[in-house]
């Protein structure tokens, strides 16, 4: 009986999870250009260390090292790779360091002093970053775990007293040492933190498509790492700007990703673009009225000769009145994804009636048109475009069935009109497209879109367009490395 309740109580908890409406993968051969760009920008960030002075006493010597900068690193081998358990994991080996500080030495009544350069070597890193989810459902870099080392310190001492710096040597490069192997990991915690953490702000959330529908990137939960990639689930829907809190129920099926040939995948169910489409009808944006001149000139004199009849019975002026032609979408359009290809089903009224000046229009006729389009995707940079193409037309009357045939004389016409007049209209729109959650400065390149039953999904590779640290620096927060203090250093000397 138990387990019934909780097989129950499962299926109950199943029916009511909602499934995301995009699904975004990246694999590890994403990592090494990842890695590339990410080195370099760790390379600029350890060069940032600033090591405390060290002083000391050695007998009747009094030693002072000031102003320790490091001017050189060489990171000679490394590796990232996706973990379970913490997302990413670098490991750096084998680095070197190199280094120029000033020294100044008394014995006695005697000084010396000046700059000298040293190298840091057999720098080995161990740093991993976890990934979550925080409250308003961006990811953030949560936590960063951090070991580090420095094998052996090296200082080329000369002067007056380079015996005496021989012999005290020693002391100095193991203090040296010491204070560096107690920098790295604070730094490495500042950029993942905080440096990182600026870059994904600028994933968009919730953010506005244009000036009449918004999108919801919220991540659902917190990304999933395994040996070979990272998955990460957006909520993938639309909504109108006027009714922010506005959710259209996902029924469709949650789409699979199984790929990893390529460094991302990108994976769009029936959900997310009907969410588009009932958006912009929520929001009125559906429907379109030629009036006058609007209408093109052939189809003007060919619907004036079908309701001729109608026409002559009018008043005098109302019979060279401007007609208008008015379609309404009837219902949200619907899409449908398969094998084969993607369509878009839309059933609307149409509407045509001569606009006297001054005096309430006069309907000639009512009908309904039930079209199919075509939709072919694309990603171009972060963009997923969007092309239409009119496939299936046909226009009916809902009054009697021989209306409907006396209909058919126009139903060329009408289809033609729509190909030139309202398709390009709707492709400028759909082709503009709607961003992807990606961070700024990286685009999607030789991208390869496959279909499947109720989803589509994208490859693509990646391209760094800007480097982060172009976008790091103009979306760094001020600085607050003093209120972000790591976690006990796990350094070893």
């Amino acid at each position: 009986m138990a387990l019934f309740g909780a097989l129950f109580l499962a299926l109950l908890a199943g029916a009511h999870a909602e499934f995301p409406g995009c699904k975004i993968r990246v694999t590890s051969k994403a990592l090494e250009l990842v890695k590339q760009e990410g080195l370099r920008f760790l390379e600029q960030e350890l060069e940032t260390i600033t090591i405390p002075d060290l002083r000391g006493k050695e007998g009747h010597f009094y030693y002072n090292i000031s102003e320790v900068k490091v001017t050189e690193l060489q990171l000679t081998s490394s590796e990232l790779d996706f973990q379970p358990q913490q997302e990413l994991m670098l490991q750096i080996t084998n680095a070197s360091l190199g280094l120029r500080f000033r020294r100044q030495l008394l014995y006695w009544f005697f000084y010396d002093g000046g700059y000298i350069n040293a190298s840091a070597e057999g720098v080995s890193i161990r740093t991993g970053l976890e990934l979550s989810r925080d409250p308003a459902g961006r990811m953030k870099v949560s936590n960063v775990s951090c070991q580090a080392s420095v094998s052996r310190m090296h200082a080329a001492f000369g002067g007056t007293f380079k015996k005496v710096y021989d012999f005290l040597s020693t002391f100095i490069t193991s203090g040296m040492r010491f204070l560096l192997n107690q920098q790295i990991c604070p730094v490495l915690y500042h950029a993942g933190t905080v440096l990182l953490n600026s870059l994904l702000d600028t994933v968009p959330v919730r953010s506005s498509v244009d000036e009449l529908v918004g999108i919801d990137y919220s991540l659902m939960k917190d990304p999933v790492a395994s040996t070979s990639n990272l998955d990460m689930d957006f909520r993938g829907a639309f909504f109108p700007l006027t009714e922010r809190n506005w959710s259209l129920p996902n029924q469709a099926v949650e789409p699979q990703l199984q790929e990893e040939e390529r460094m991302v995948y990108v994976a769009f169910s029936e959900f997310f673009f009907d969410s588009a489409m009932e958006s912009y009808f929520r929001a009125g944006a559906l429907q379109l009225s030629l009036v006058g001149d609007k209408v093109p000139h052939d189809l003007d004199m060919l619907l004036r000769a079908t309701y001729f009849g109608s026409i002559v019975l009018l008043s005098p002026e109302v019979i060279d009145s401007p007609l208008k032609l008015e379609l309404r979408v009837l219902a949200p359009p619907r899409c449908t994804i398969k094998p084969s290809g993607t369509t878009i089903s839309v059933t609307a009224s149409v509407t045509i009636a001569l606009v006297p000046p001054d005096q309430p229009e006069v309907q000639l006729s009512s009908m309904t048109m039930d079209a199919r389009l075509s939709a072919k995707m694309a990603l171009r940079g972060k963009a997923l475009r969007t092309q239409l193409d009119l496939r299936r037309f046909r226009i009916y009357s809902n009054h009697s069935a021989l209306e409907s045939l006396a209909l058919i004389p126009l139903q060329a016409p009408l289809k033609t009109m729509l190909q030139i007049g309202v398709m390009p209209m709707l492709n400028e729109r759909t082709w503009r497209g709607v961003q992807i959650p990606l961070p700024e400065g990286i685009n999607f390149v030789r991208e390869v879109v496959t279909n499947h039953a109720g989803f589509l999904t994208i490859g693509a590779d990646l391209h760094f367009a800007k480097g982060l640290r172009e976008v790091i620096e103009k979306n760094r927060p001020a600085d607050v490395r003093a209120s972000t203090a790591p976690p006990p250093s796990t350094a070893a000397v």
